[in-house]
């Protein structure tokens, strides 16, 4: 049976209503918290609980029981002096994990000594992300699963059509993996040294993230 678990998020801007969102449909439990009326108005409809009440206020949050929670997420935008301020409070209040937004690597910083367990850059994040799939005509879509290490779908570039991966040798030339190759309808997850890529063919490679740049050259 899947655990149920309780999460607060604390501002309900885009980033912040897009998480609380995200877990309600996952089965948890979700209180969203934001000084804003119209927001908590709108956001009430989806999350489990929904409170106005400014988070730079300790007796506000400690009235909230946040210490019992299983996390709890900061995601005030641009007022910085409130993020911190939160995360320093939701600290001495004894909440265990509190993963916090940040609009800079100075922000980053003060918020993890502040308290945050966990600091997240989304805004910056998203960018790097973007640029490196439009720096190549190739990628179709791509995910990070570790800090130099992605899951990227392709389309079958032009020099690779007509040749068998044994002919590429893509893990030892450049450090990629076919896991997966999408030919029509069909997908195929085992994939013989002999298999000929063809032209409408849609592959699947685990590499470094630094492959996107040579993918991006083969366009």
């Amino acid at each position: 049976m899947k655990q149920l678990r309780q999460f607060a998020v604390i501002g309900m801007g885009r980033f912040g209503t897009s998480i609380a969102s995200t877990l309600v449909s996952l089965g948890h439990e979700v209180l969203a918290i934001d000084k804003d009326e119209n927001r908590i108005r709108e956001i009430s409809a989806k999350a489990t609980h929904a409170v106005i009440a400014d988070a730079t206020n300790e007796n506000a949050l400690r009235s909230l029981g946040l210490d019992s929670f299983d996390c709890v997420i900061v995601s005030i935008g641009c007022d910085i002096q409130a993020s911190i301020l939160t995360t320093l409070i939701l600290k001495d209040i004894g909440v265990k994990k509190i993963i916090a937004k940040a609009a800079s690597d100075l922000h980053g910083k003060v918020l993890s000594k502040t308290g945050a367990t966990t600091v997240i850059y989304p805004e910056r994040d998203m960018a790097e992300k973007l640029a490196k799939s439009l720096a190549s005509l190739n990628v179709l879509n791509m995910v990070e699963i570790a800090r130099d290490a992605c899951l990227i779908e392709i389309n079958t570039p032009k020099i690779m059509v007509g040749k068998t991966l044994k002919e590429l040798n893509l893990s030892q030339k450049y450090k990629i993996n076919v896991v997966a190759l999408k030919r029509k309808n069909d997908v195929k997850v085992i994939l013989p040294p002999d298999e000929v890529l063809l032209e409408d063919d849609t592959l699947l490679v685990i590499g470094p993230g630094s492959c996107l740049k040579w993918l991006g050259e083969i366009a």
